[in-house]
């Protein structure tokens, strides 16, 4: 490949555009070897731009190791579990499942507690678009009240796994038994940041639960929830000293209930 007679403005525009392996090697070879220093410098930054993407798509593919190791046993369809909003003081418990298929394009999945809110929401709508299902569990606060939390959780979770279009064969949730559900399934401790089905889960999950809170901070002004998603951060304790709980903070909370008590 001669690229001598091509300008480096143009040389620029070539190696912003998606290549492939191979194109991107040839491109990298041919730059390193021009008598240009712009035009070597180009193809070092493009190289390790190459290594940093290649990287990056191992990385990912080994968070789906033990859904291959699923496929190879004749699964076919696994949905990733996971809940969020268990710890907050207000708004409800969400969980989600999630069904990708075979082949998933999601660079930048992790937990979604590494993540910011731009990459959340890039990655969730991505991994909206990818599934062959995909939906939510949503309970709320008086009905976690009524529960308690631990089993709020697994019932949204439940509630997901039973709303899902397409049927799992497995399913694989972060720490926890689902009861009531038919699909074999299988607990990873830690699974939001090692298995990417359930950090599909955990990002959808978050995004979700973080709209709703967004909406009730305009339904419920004052105590903050879309800066803390109803957390019990110093900001929403003096919130609730102030102006007392709001109807969808959680009474069973010892903050909630000793504001009650006031």
């Amino acid at each position: 490949m001669d690229l001598s007679r091509e300008s480096l403005a143009s040389l620029r525009r070539r190696g912003e555009r998606p290549l492939s392996s191979a194109e991107a090697a040839a491109l990298v070879a041919a730059l390193l070897g021009d008598s240009r220093r712009g035009a070597r410098e180009l193809g070092l930054r493009i190289e390790r731009r190459r290594r940093a993407l290649a990287a990056e798509q191992e990385r990912v593919e080994r968070l789906f190791q033990g859904r291959r190791r699923l496929f190879a046993t004749g699964v076919r369809l696994v949905a990733g579990v996971d809940e969020v909003g268990m710890g907050p003081l207000a708004g409800p418990v969400v969980a989600v499942a999630v069904v990708l298929p075979e082949s998933v394009d999601l660079p930048g999945l992790n937990d979604s507690k590494r993540l910011s809110r731009a990459a959340r929401e890039r990655l969730s709508g991505r991994i909206r678009e990818q599934a062959i299902a995909c939906s939510a569990g949503v309970v709320a606060p008086a009905e976690i009240d009524r529960r308690g939390i631990y089993r709020a959780g697994l019932e949204a979770m439940r509630r997901a796994v039973e709303s899902l279009e397409a049927t799992p064969d497995h399913v694989i949730v972060d720490a926890r038994t689902i009861p009531g559900i038919s699909p074999p399934q299988t607990a990873i401790v830690g699974g939001d940041a090692s298995d990417g089905s359930i950090a599909a889960a955990s990002i959808v999950a978050k995004v979700y639960r973080d709209a709703i809170m967004r909406h009730l901070d305009g339904r419920y002004p004052g105590y903050g929830f879309g800066r803390h998603m109803g957390y019990g951060t110093p900001q929403h304790l003096d919130a609730l000293r102030r102006l007392g709980p709001s109807s969808v903070h959680r009474r069973s909370f010892a903050p909630v209930a000793r504001a009650m008590a006031r």
